[in-house]
């Protein structure tokens, strides 16, 4: 006898063999025993997913000699005619080939006729989806109001192109991807009774690259019999088909976590010279990075996630060390990484660039995680701790001492009289202010801040030099001449002259004057705990709400 392939030998037989469609098998158990078949009915769902296997059980539990009944006896001669093809009562047709209005007006003409043997004459259409309109619309009223003695069974792997009027007059059923853990056990089983050697990986190998189709799993299984024997290590499995090991993958990651671009590349060079497909390596990377988020916003008893124990350790650990939100970066930059692949020549390249991309997005921290520091710190000076920022700013002279809460006003003369030097070392940093700076000079500093008046002819300007870069550049070169670092802060003043401004504006920070009293921004600057975030970030308040 010619060779049977394992994906025609271990094809279903009995509802219950049909591995992962529980939602379809129980739904058709229940029909038949209640006695509520339906005249027609369409399965759709990607290849290699059990749509044909569980139309030709349906119409064996038809047509068995003891039925209708769910559990098909395998042994009459319907049963073994429907198993082996060439039943007179159940028509198998392939859409593709059989797409034109003539034939379907023959299949029309044809069913008008009682079945051979069985109660039913049963028509399964394969690949439905490419009739033409004309054949669709041909078939409408047989398909509605067909002879009692006629079911029709649809499969599809392409929803959208079946007519409307089609899916209406149908019982609709979705059949799902089978999980990764489902094929594994499928395999496991069948190579215990073919009496093969495989191990856990090379199952989890093959499993992977079936993309959740069982048919391919089994399909690409034979291929490695063939080429190995039935002793089977993963190593063979990635060898024959230019798969990438979950080890690999597993080091892949973590480096892209961890931010470490030297592993990147190497790990990269070290796939392209074996000869991987690099395409599917960004696809794997994906899926390696959706379990992550699972696993970070669901836990590991997610319904979504059916893994190996092992996987779901290195997913565990890795959960505990990162934050979604990066996660979710680093998945848009696969998904683009993986656009630009597909039309491109030098897919190493690519691949480097993007995991290069993925790393720095593994890097960048968060707005939740910045929000989280902020509550930390006013948390820590609320109950009197210091947290490692302020415990840097305080070694740095920026704590304010009780007994010394205003600084004297020889400060502020002092910069009065290095002003222009001050003047030319912000110039540095950011030359366009050189103009405005001018007409500036220091008004008064407290504790927190140092007061800068402007000529309030540039106020409608005041962005230009009035802005955080600048800002920190003069608050860098105040400090080296006042020895501690005072945010900046600009006041218009009224000079008598476009001059710097004389000493005599300069109003002492122990004046008792209310006018003098911090207001507005200079208020929040003012505010400790401002203070503390504002300088560990090198930022400024942009609005205020309270």
């Amino acid at each position: 006898m010619a060779y049977e392939v394992l994906a025609r030998k271990w094809r279903p037989q009995q509802f219950s063999d049909v591995v992962g469609q529980e939602h379809v098998t129980r739904t058709l158990t229940n029909a038949i025993e209640s006695g509520r078949v339906a005249h027609a009915y369409i399965f759709i769902g990607s290849r290699g997913i059990g749509k044909t296997t569980s139309a030709r059980i349906l119409a064996k539990a038809l047509n068995c000699e003891k039925g209708p009944t769910p559990f098909p006896c395998d042994e009459c001669d319907s049963c073994k005619e429907v198993m082996i093809g060439n039943s007179l009562d159940v028509i198998e047709i392939d859409g593709a080939s059989n797409n034109g209005v003539d034939q379907v007006r023959d299949l029309r003409d044809n069913a008008r006729y009682t079945p051979a043997r069985g109660p039913f004459k049963i028509y399964i259409i394969d690949e439905v989806h490419m009739l033409s309109t004309a054949a669709f619309n041909a078939l409408l009223k047989t398909l509605e109001e067909p002879p009692p003695h006629v079911k029709f069974i649809f499969a599809t792997t392409d929803v959208h192109k079946v007519l409307p009027t089609i899916l209406s007059r149908c019982q609709r059923f979705d059949l799902r991807r089978i999980s990764v853990q489902d094929i594994v056990d499928r395999l496991r089983k069948g190579c215990d009774e073919e009496g093969v050697s495989i191990s856990e990986d090379a199952l989890l190998a093959i499993a992977r690259g079936a993309e959740g189709g069982l048919r391919d799993a089994e399909s690409a299984l034979d291929q490695i019999i063939s080429f190995r024997g039935k002793e089977i290590e993963e190593e063979d499995v990635l060898s024959v088909f230019g798969l990438v090991s979950r080890h690999v993958l597993e080091n892949l990651t973590g480096a892209i976590l961890k931010s470490d671009v030297p592993g990147i590349i190497n790990i990269v060079a070290e796939m392209d010279g074996a000869g991987k497909d690099l395409q599917r390596v960004v696809m794997e990377l994906m899926e390696h990075f959706r379990n992550l988020l699972v696993v970070l916003y669901a836990g590991r008893g997610s319904s979504a996630l059916e893994l190996p124990e092992a996987q779901m350790k290195f997913y565990e650990g890795h959960a505990a060390e990162t934050e979604s939100g990066r996660v979710l970066r680093i998945i848009d930059a696969l998904v683009e990484t993986d656009g630009r692949m597909r039309y491109a020549l030098s897919k190493k390249t690519l691949l480097e660039t993007g995991l290069i991309r993925c790393s720095r997005a593994a890097e960048t921290t968060t707005l939740n995680e910045l929000l989280k520091q902020v509550a930390e710190l006013k948390k820590n000076f609320k109950s009197g701790t210091a947290p490692g920022v302020v415990a840097e700013a305080s070694t740095r002279n920026y704590s304010v001492d009780p007994q010394k809460k205003k600084p004297p006003i020889d400060e502020v003369k002092l910069l009065l009289n290095c002003w222009n030097d001050v003047i030319d070392h912000v110039s540095k940093a950011d030359p366009l202010s050189r103009r405005y700076f001018l007409d500036t000079a220091p008004l008064r500093a407290d504790s927190t801040h140092l007061v800068v008046g402007f000529d309030p002819e540039f106020a409608s300007e005041k962005e230009r030099f009035d802005n955080a870069r600048t800002k920190l550049a003069l608050a860098r070169v105040v400090e080296k001449h006042i020895g501690r670092m005072l945010g900046v802060l600009f006041e218009p003043s009224k000079p008598t002259s476009r001059k710097p401004l004389p000493a005599d504006h300069v109003v002492s920070a122990t004046s008792a004057d209310p006018a003098q009293e911090p207001t507005g921004l200079q208020k929040w600057y003012a505010n400790p705990v401002v203070k503390t975030v504002v300088e560990a970030f090198n930022g400024e308040i942009s609005d205020i709400r309270e």
